[in-house]
């Protein structure tokens, strides 16, 4: 393909063109579309509005297990015999001593996640009083995954100070049924609507690699863009034993990267999260996903561990990026450094969290 077809498409992009749906499964799927030009056609994109920028996300797992939902990609489901370390829900001091780690630690967010359907009215009065003392204590932006959420809940959640709310679309509406039964997908967008109605700030994404067709990840992206989603997590499923979807995707770095380039194309002002599955899919090229990409977690995910802290920011230094935090790039490294926390990742291995990775604070 020539340099004037990367040119354009990254030109379209700037313009607020949405690009033909044939045109994206061929940038998903196409040999004549070589990685490199299109990565950087990307970057473009990204450049214009991010500019090197990296923010940096910690969630805080508040919450583990005890989920009546069958979500097949969760170990935490009651679909799932996975491994984990179970435990109800976090005291407050555990979860401020979390919010201020996370902020020393250089995050530009904090996310609170709980498993369960839904909040009850109780529960959202709680995460309410819990998201006004973090705000009021630390400058981090916080996101809240609680599940599904109603006009009342997001106004007294936007009330108290909450930034954002997190609810992953996940796969297309079509492929839905395929992935969870317990609720529908029409669920999920009343939750993201309730949540935009009240002013809250929207975090939505996809988990790749669920025996979608490449149509899905397209219709998915399309669906975001419509939406107006300011955040956009892309997940790529990690196959944690005992859950329903546990065999290994076939998906290569090339593949996860041309997912993003794709994400960042369709939402151009959007934050673009590498998120799950980074270390295992993308393995050594996981620093090209900074370039359609401008965030990422650090210090893994829900129930998997993930590369270390020094690792990540070491990467975000060498590919010669700077972060979204009050505390420079430089001193967080100087820090890490200190510590010695240096781990390294098999490249097909997925690592459950113990109970010391899940509760620092006890």
């Amino acid at each position: 393909m020539e340099r004037r077809f990367y040119d354009e498409l990254a030109q379209a992009s700037l313009q607020g063109d949405i690009l033909s749906d044939e045109l994206c499964l061929h940038l998903l799927t196409s040999p004549k579309i070589e990685l490199l030009p299109l990565l950087d056609a990307a970057y473009q994109v990204r450049k214009k509005h991010t500019g090197n920028e990296v923010q940096l996300h910690i969630i805080n797992n508040a919450q583990n297990g005890y989920c009546p939902e069958d979500c097949y990609y969760c170990a935490q489901a009651k679909s799932s015999n996975a491994d984990i370390e179970a435990y109800a829900l976090k005291s407050d001091a555990e979860m401020l001593a979390e919010a201020e780690a996370a902020y020393e630690s250089g995050a530009y967010r904090y996310c609170m996640v709980f498993a369960g359907r839904g909040p009850s009215k109780k529960r959202v009065q709680h995460l309410a009083k819990l998201i006004g003392e973090i705000k009021s204590r630390y400058p981090i932006q916080v996101c809240l995954s609680a599940g599904l959420i109603d006009d009342a809940d997001a106004d007294m959640l936007k009330a108290a100070g909450l930034d954002r709310l997190n609810h992953n679309l996940n796969t297309s509406e079509t492929h839905y049924p395929k992935i969870c039964t317990t609720h529908t997908y029409q669920d999920r967008l009343n939750t993201l609507d309730a949540a935009q109605t009240a002013g809250i700030e929207l975090c939505a994404g996809i988990i790749v690699g669920m025996g979608e067709a490449a149509k899905d990840v397209v219709e998915v992206a399309k669906t975001l863009r419509k939406l107006e989603v300011q955040s956009i997590p892309v997940n790529f499923l990690l196959p944690i034993p005992g859950n329903a979807l546990s065999q290994p995707p076939d998906l290569s770095p090339e593949y996860c990267l041309r997912v993003l380039c794709l994400y960042r194309f369709l939402n151009p002002k959007a934050e673009i999260r590498i998120a799950a599955g980074r270390e295992v899919h993308l393995r050594n090229m996981q620093v090209m996903a900074l370039y359609p990409a401008n965030s990422l977690f650090v210090e893994g995910y829900l129930n998997a561990k993930g590369a270390s802290r020094k690792q990540t920011l070491q990467m975000i230094k060498d590919a010669g990026f700077t972060i979204k935090a009050d505390r420079a790039l430089e001193e967080l490294l100087k820090q890490e450094e200190a510590t010695q926390n240096l781990l390294t990742i098999d490249d097909r291995e997925t690592r459950l969290k113990d109970i010391k990775d899940l509760r620092p604070q006890i």
